[in-house]
């Protein structure tokens, strides 16, 4: 029996408090993995994460504090002089 799974298998976050995330597409046939595909993105301090899973909300709303968005935000501005 095929059965496809799709799981984020990997939440990191870089020194400005960007996030990367990571999900997986996993094939399974008679429970043993025939293939995986990945898929990656980034969110930043300043983007919503309304759309993500509880997972990743709750990572964001404990990283994400005033300090790492108000940083995140002025690094930006900076960059974009």
């Amino acid at each position: 029996m095929l059965e496809k799974k799709v799981v984020i298998d990997s939440i990191n976050i870089l020194e400005d408090g960007q996030m990367q995330i990571r999900q997986a597409t996993k094939i399974m046939e008679n429970n043993v993995e025939i293939s995986k595909t990945y898929h990656r993105w980034c969110k930043a301090p300043d983007e919503s994460v309304d759309d993500q899973i509880d997972k990743v909300k709750a990572i964001a709303e404990a990283v994400w504090t005033k300090d790492v968005k108000d940083a995140y935000i002025a690094k930006k501005v900076s960059i974009e002089k």
